[in-house]
């Protein structure tokens, strides 16, 4: 009689049947380990094969190998009925483990059809032609099922995008989320029945001295939005989610939207509206062609009662003066403005107004181009509204900025905003690293709707004519 002793957050997964099965978390949560019990159980008890994979894997250390030793001489404690060779445990009934890296040879995951359950462990690091590949050959057999376990990084990356961001709020409200195709589960540090003295000391000098976003991602298991040397903590992000409600500030003020054009074909049209210091509406707009997406966001800056319309005039969007132009033909009160992020910067020699510790600066000695500058606008004032939001301090309620919960790609846009890192130059002026540089260095795309956040940034022009005052009777 097998005896397991499996982690409490985990038995649903254990009766489960449906095919794919999703376990992520932070450190020292004992995921894989009893995911790693599970499935040495089904060899034991089912004569399964288990197919074990990572998106990377150089040598059998890499795999999850050493995981199934622990299972079988620890903590189920069946050695005698296993024989733990170099590449393999292999059961007395035949039952046997195979260890692959999905990104040598994609196209190899096919073979996944073969096995009743397949593991794959660091799912986070799955791209997506491996999800694309595996998912369909898993749910091609009847009863068979994929274990994935993961500590979530970006939000914008493939697993996020695949398994986590879609069921977010379930995830946070119930621990797990279930349909007829997926059961996803949250499994942290609490849940674990192996943990120790030493991994709370660990976890408890981390709490007292990492950022919160950190230690949220390392301990609680959620989304690592950051990269070194960004400009936006994620925390300052958080902190603006509703922060009109959290602070009881009336919505009031101009509308501005601002529309940023896709430049290539990966990437995306996105648009952002604001009524005051409140956004309402931050979107990728879905579109086959930058035209087209022009046209929806004009019509929808207009329902909206638009009063300033902003567009990035790099790019693609040299191109829409004449379509923009026509699409308010007749529309007085919406001024439009193009917005060209690698133009000088706005005001060039007014004096900075934010920190500085060697005299004052102009924008012009602070800044290195206009893209900069309107996204340190923009973080400053979510700094602004993280001091007021989680530190209580009194911030004038202008200089702060406020995002809807209701916005549906929340957490991409949190993602991008958060993962734009700052450039180091000869000159010491604020620059942001170049989209393609991001690409090439972090695997992130454009961050359009992020963009969209810090064109929104500009000013409209309320009181266009000259107004007589008569000073008689003073």
């Amino acid at each position: 009689m097998i005896k397991l002793n499996i982690n409490k957050a985990l038995e649903r997964a254990f009766f489960s049947t449906k095919p794919i099965i999703v376990f992520a978390g932070g450190r020292g949560s004992g995921k894989s380990l009893g995911v790693g019990d599970i499935l040495t159980y089904r060899m034991a008890t089912e004569c399964a094969d288990i197919y074990c994979l990572r998106e990377f894997q150089g040598s059998l250390s890499d795999s999850v190998h050493r995981v199934f030793e622990g299972s079988i001489n620890d903590r189920i404690g069946i050695p005698e009925q296993f024989d733990i060779q170099k590449t393999s445990v292999v059961h007395q009934n035949g039952a046997h483990t195979v260890y692959q890296g999905a990104n040598r040879n994609p196209d190899s995951m096919q073979s996944a059809q073969n096995f009743k359950y397949s593991w794959f462990e660091e799912a986070h690091k799955a791209s997506e032609e491996s999800l694309d590949k595996l998912l369909p050959t898993i749910l091609r057999n009847e009863g068979a099922q994929c274990f994935f376990t993961a500590n979530p990084q970006s939000s914008a990356d493939p697993f996020s995008q695949r398994f986590l961001v879609p069921y977010w709020d379930d995830l946070m409200t119930n621990g797990y989320y279930e349909d007829d195709v997926h059961l996803i589960m949250r499994v942290n540090w609490r849940d674990n029945p192996w943990w120790n003295d030493s991994q709370e000391l660990l976890r408890k000098w981390d709490y007292d001295h990492l950022s919160r976003s950190k230690y949220d991602w390392i301990w609680e298991g959620l989304f690592n939005d950051s990269v070194d040397d960004s400009l936006i903590q994620p925390e300052w992000f958080d902190a603006c989610v509703d922060a009109v409600e959290k602070l009881n500030i009336p919505i009031h003020g101009a509308r501005v939207t601002a529309y940023d054009p896709a430049d290539t074909g990966d990437d995306e049209n996105a648009y952002a509206s604001r009524i005051g210091i409140h956004f309402d509406e931050i979107k990728e707009v879905d579109s086959p062609n930058g035209n087209l997406a022009c046209d929806i966001v004009c019509t929808r800056s207009n329902e909206l009662n638009t009063d300033l319309f902003v567009w990035d005039g790099d790019g693609m969007g040299a191109l829409l003066r004449k379509q923009i132009s026509q699409n308010f033909d007749g529309i007085k009160r919406i001024e439009t403005r193009m917005y060209r992020g690698s133009e000088k910067v706005d005001e060039p020699t007014a004096p900075y107004e934010g920190n500085h510790g060697d005299g004052q600066k102009t924008n012009r000695d602070m800044f290195y181009n206009k893209r900069a500058q309107y996204w340190v606008r923009l973080a400053t004032r979510m700094e602004n509204t993280f001091n007021a939001v989680v530190l209580g301090k009194y911030i004038d309620p202008d200089e702060l900025i406020s995002i809807s919960s209701q916005v549906s790609q929340l957490q991409k846009l949190r993602a991008e905003v958060c993962g734009v890192p700052k450039k180091r130059n000869l000159t010491g002026k604020i620059a942001l690293m170049p989209k393609d540089e991001m690409k090439k260095s972090y695997g992130k795309k454009s961050p359009n709707m992020g963009d969209c956040l810090a064109m929104a940034m500009e000013k409209p022009i309320l009181d266009k004519k000259p107004t007589t005052i008569d000073f008689e009777g003073w």
